[in-house]
């Protein structure tokens, strides 16, 4: 019996169409390599860190706006709070260098996560690319939760629950442990965009967007990152350094000092609006 050469390309067709039907996508950009940090986007939030009482722009809340204020920056100093790791949103906003890594099944090749290390107290996140669903809600949360990727086109994107209550900026705006992390990672050339979206159901009125971008580094910079907690100011047992509820001194403070409208110190989700400057231009 011949066969017709229409017939055997039809079959060669459906055959490629069953094999990509349960065959994993290949990613077509390799996110592998060590990238230094750039200072060109929020330079002062990032390296020195912002002022106390400043929350221009930042879509929170009442109660996130009241823990800032009773926040107090000697807590720092606290054994117990010395070596309290960057959470997983603030992760890649530091100034450490960034490693990314693939692990691949040995039999099969496919991939199987992604492993994310940031030089800040070595903070090391796993991504799984396997297809594994989020745990329960209740299951163990912390500091870089639980994240799982996929694929869409060249754009990694990733998204991670489970994170323990911690900060979204380092001057006592908090996260709560119902936040969750949606991340997008572009890679152009040498040049690695990441763009985070928060989301926070206790302290946010509006998902927190941050932009940052890394360059590949020719040699790699990442090293031990030692923590020993010591006395570094002694206390009462029981003291915690805190403001009293009620006061916005340092709002205060840092809007007198740039002269800034109180009203945008403040934040808010509309703080960040371009029309919000022509309204605070006449606010006293």
């Amino acid at each position: 019996m011949s066969v017709r050469p229409a017939a055997i390309a039809r079959s060669a067709a459906l055959a490629l169409a069953a094999a990509a039907a349960t065959t994993p996508a290949w990613a077509a950009v390799d996110f592998t390599a060590y990238y230094a940090p750039n200072f060109h986007e929020d330079q002062p939030e990032r390296v020195p860190g912002p002022d106390v009482g400043d929350y221009a722009g930042l879509p929170i809340n009442d109660a996130a706006r009241m823990h800032a204020d009773t926040w107090n920056a000697s807590i720092a100093t606290m054994p117990e709070r010395q070596c309290f790791p960057h959470p997983a949103p603030y992760e890649l906003r530091s100034v450490n260098f960034l490693h990314m890594w693939e692990t691949r099944d040995n039999a099969t090749q496919e991939l199987v996560k992604y492993e994310i290390e940031q030089g800040a107290w070595i903070s090391h996140r796993d991504v799984w690319m396997d297809g594994r669903p989020h745990p329960p809600e209740w299951t163990l949360h912390t500091h870089q939760g639980f994240s799982t990727g996929h694929f869409e086109g060249d754009v990694l994107v990733v998204k991670t629950t489970h994170m323990k209550y911690s900060f979204i900026r380092r001057n006592g705006l908090p996260m709560s442990d119902k936040a969750e992390m949606t991340e997008r990672f572009y890679r152009h050339g040498n040049a690695l965009h990441y763009v985070m979206m928060l989301v926070d159901p206790i302290y946010l009125t509006e998902p927190l967007i941050k932009t940052t971008v890394y360059t590949v580094a020719p040699v790699p910079n990442t090293r031990a990152y030692p923590c020993r907690p010591a006395v570094e100011v002694p206390r009462a047992a029981g003291l915690v350094p805190h403001n009293a509820m009620g006061d916005h001194a340092a709002a205060v403070e840092y809007a007198n000092r740039y002269k800034l409208p109180l009203e945008g110190v403040r934040g808010g989700a509309r703080t960040a609006l371009p029309e919000f400057a022509d309204t605070a231009a006449t606010t006293k």
